[in-house]
């Protein structure tokens, strides 16, 4: 006999999955996090290293095929810096970057919402009036 489930009943599970997911990322972020600074302390690795790894990880994703092309050394370096910051505890470099990153977002939605004002060919305006044209009337003025 088929086990019957209301949707809201469904819902309810994967929300509640969901949500307990979120929380095991952050402690698993946590612990990472925990674990990086006590290594970076006791001199383990530095920025170099981090760099390394960064380029490792994303050569082995190139690979793998999970990546189309290789990041520029610039974006390299910036994630490498990113992750540098989040080791190092650095709370007010890491409060500038994530404002500068809210700039960029917002001067991105700024340039997507603006209306373009597009214009035809005139060869096309022109057969627009012809095929409206009759009685001396113009579908474009």
């Amino acid at each position: 006999m088929a086990m019957q489930i209301g949707l809201d009943e469904l819902l309810g599970m994967l929300v509640s999955r969901v949500e307990d997911m979120a929380v095991d990322n952050e402690n698993q972020k946590s612990r990472f996090n925990v674990m990086f600074r006590m290594l970076y302390r006791k001199g383990l690795f530095n920025s170099d290293d981090a760099l390394e790894a960064i380029r490792e990880e994303n050569r082995i994703l190139l690979e793998l095929g999970m990546i189309k092309s290789m990041p520029d050394e610039k974006t390299l370096k910036a994630a490498a810096d990113n992750l540098m910051l989040w080791i190092k505890g650095d709370t007010n470099e890491i409060k500038r970057s994530i404002e500068d990153l809210q700039k960029r977002i917002k001067e991105a939605e700024e340039k997507q919402n603006k209306p373009r004002i597009e214009t035809a060919p005139a060869g096309v305006l022109n057969e627009l009036d012809r095929m409206g044209g009759k009685n001396g009337k113009k579908l474009i003025l």
